[in-house]
């Protein structure tokens, strides 16, 4: 029986999103297994063909797709962002970008065989990498910011680029080779680039105004920018071919720096959509590809151009466009290997094959080849690379899981003090100095300034925190510090600690179902903790191992201790809350504040044994 339209619908969400969870699961480059599962799916097994099953619908669903992908991507691109980056960024999305197309232009003619007009087109369409595939590379390897920056940058803004300038050299290659040259088509391509910047620019301006001045309710805003995407994008692309990733690129780059507080609401949203569409269209496009092609890559020709695009095309493109610039040794050695491509460069290839056959190119059909094999061998080799590669660099914030604290006081500089002591990154951030002091005086990292400003968000790195903690003497404020941040660190990394044992206003129920979990106990408010502190409650570590199971810790343990967190020997920890179950196994370290008192009689109850059994022995 063939399958419906409607279960291919759901094969391929189903296949996307379970490959992002595998890829979290055991900690692999989500692209990766992407595209094997799409291969395995469509070329391999014959389960899907989407190309021939959607028919006519297959191309447009990919181009709409794509264009929220890079709109979401340009989203973020807010200019605050690179401040003292912009001349490299500026320095690799030109300089650098034009290097490897003339570089790789050649190394298409030369070494795989193209004839120039294929290699100028393919050369273009190869400098472009893109959020698809970037975005998921930044979330596994944790880069410090720089570099990190600095390939966010690039991969959203040259995708367009590429993709433009591909289209300028089929232009060029059919202006040259005509038997009576017309510049027309050229004055109409320049024109329509221009336009699509204006477009998207109006575009983003508009809506902008239009939020700003609430002429667009809550409840109706997503979806109005969903539209205005794809109108925005439908209409540049129908005048000229790809110029609707500029067009996109434009307007996602004008909202970024409006700074509009209903696109920062929105943003968390549309990353999900990105995440869905990313899945799917990965195995999509996967999942299309025929036997024949994925035989031809294994051609001496097409390897040895894939090689010579990653480890001389790549490196050189970046160190010549670099230079002068403040980008240490490292950096550029970083930047020059991870170059993967993605989404963008499958779909264009697709286009580009077919018209370049029309126009009588006979070898227009190694594009997809060559495309897909630079496609799947940049995404597996940098995929599996860049954590390495990063730590080797030292350009990885790679190590413990850390702890972001919002909230200075007795009991969450003392929390801070016992991470430290078992090496974990700790920072705590208060709007008040005077509350910082009980940090500074205790040597624990610090942030002064307020967690919900903008401000904040491009002045404090938040890279090496997995964890946060809201301990403020507020209790409106620690739900909302958890909801605002639950979206980045994931629902069961956020707490937060009840910071009274009564709320007087009735809100204490309503609260404490807003934002994060609570933390430890929920008897157990933030007065209680610091409390404890002051009377010298001891941060105590723990360890289970199989003759000191969990279950007889929990049994010896005095009712008053108070079970903080646990330390994994990898460096994992797992905050107590009632909410979540937590079963340390042998090895694991507990780590629990326990009175002072009945410690130190077990202290002394322990010398005493020792005492006494050094007396057995004489």
């Amino acid at each position: 029986m063939v399958p419906s339209l409607l279960f291919e619908v759901m094969l391929i969400g189903l296949l996307g999103i379970g490959s992002q969870w595998v890829a979290w699961r055991y900690r692999m480059p989500a692209i990766v297994i992407m595209s094997i599962t799409g291969l395995l799916a469509g070329p391999i097994l014959g389960i899907l063909n989407p190309e021939e099953d959607f028919g006519p619908l297959y191309n447009p669903i990919i181009s709409v797709a794509v264009a929220i992908i890079l709109f979401e991507g340009s989203l973020n691109l807010s200019f605050k962002e690179i401040r003292g980056l912009g001349r490299p960024v500026f320095r690799i999305s030109t300089i650098g970008a034009f290097i490897a197309w003339i570089l790789g232009s050649l190394a298409a003619h030369y070494v795989a065989g193209l004839n120039w007009a294929a290699a100028f087109v393919i050369g273009g369409l190869f400098i472009v990498t893109g959020p698809t595939v970037i975005m998921p590379l930044l979330r596994q390897s944790k880069l410090k910011p720089r570099p990190a920056k600095i390939l966010k940058w690039e991969g959203i803004i040259v995708d367009p680029i590429g993709a433009l300038l591909a289209v300028f050299a089929f232009e060029i290659i059919t202006f040259l080779t005509a038997e009576n040259p017309d510049g027309t088509a050229l004055f109409i391509f320049f024109a329509a680039s221009v336009f699509a910047g204006i477009l998207g620019w109006a575009c983003g301006r508009g809506i902008g105004w239009m939020f700003e001045n609430g002429y667009i309710p809550e409840f109706l805003k997503s979806p109005a920018v969903f539209i205005v995407v794809i109108a925005c994008f439908t209409l540049a692309d129908e005048i000229v071919h790809e110029t609707g990733l500029l067009a996109v690129t434009a307007m996602g780059m004008t909202l970024a720096n409006m700074g509009i507080s209903s696109v920062q609401d929105m943003r968390h949203f549309k990353e999900n959509v990105s995440m869905l569409l990313i899945s799917a269209i990965f195995i999509m496009l996967t999942a299309s590809l025929q036997v024949d092609t994925l035989l031809q890559v294994f051609d001496p020709n097409i390897m040895g151009y894939v090689l010579l695009m990653m480890f001389i095309v790549r490196p050189l493109s970046i160190f010549l466009s670099t230079i002068g610039t403040n980008l240490a040794l490292n950096e550029k050695l970083l930047l020059g290997w991870i170059a993967p491509r993605g989404i963008v460069a499958l779909t264009v290839s697709g286009y580009f094959a077919s018209i370049l056959s029309e126009a009588g190119y006979a070898d227009a059909s190694l594009i997809t080849t060559i495309t897909f094999a630079l496609v799947f061998t940049t995404v597996v080799a940098h995929g599996f690379s860049i954590g390495w590669l990063a730590k080797k660099l030292h350009l990885s914030k790679e190590g413990r899981p850390g702890t972001l604290i919002v909230g200075s006081n007795n009991f969450t500089v003392n929390l801070a003090k016992s991470l430290q002591k078992v090496r974990a990154p700790v920072i705590i951030v208060d709007s008040s100095w005077e509350k910082l002091r009980k940090a500074r005086e205790a040597g624990v990292p610090f942030y002064h300034g307020q967690m919900l400003s903008e401000q904040t968000e491009y002045q404090l790195d938040t890279m090496p925190y997995e964890y946060m903690i809201a301990a403020t003497e507020y209790n409106s404020y620690n739900a909302l510090i958890c909801t605002t941040f639950m979206p980045e660190y994931g629902r069961t990394n956020v707490f937060k600690v009840s910071p009274y044992r009564h709320d007087l206003n009735g809100m204490g129920d309503i609260v404490n179902k807003v934002g994060g979990r609570i933390l430890f106990r929920q008897e157990l408010s933030l007065e209680d903790l610091n409390q404890k502190t002051r009377e010298n409650y001891v941060f105590r570590q723990t360890a289970i191992t199989n003759q000191y199971p969990y279950k007889q810790y929990l049994n010896e343990k005095d009712d008053d201790t108070v079970l903080l967190y646990v330390m994994k020997p990898s460096g994992r920890m797992k905050f107590y809350s009632e909410e979540l179950r937590i079963t340390p196994e042998p090895g694991d370290t507990v780590v629990s504040l326990t009175p002072p008192v009945k410690e130190q009689k077990k202290i002394e109850k322990r010398l005493e044994n020792q005492r006494n059994g050094n007396g057995k022995k004489s």
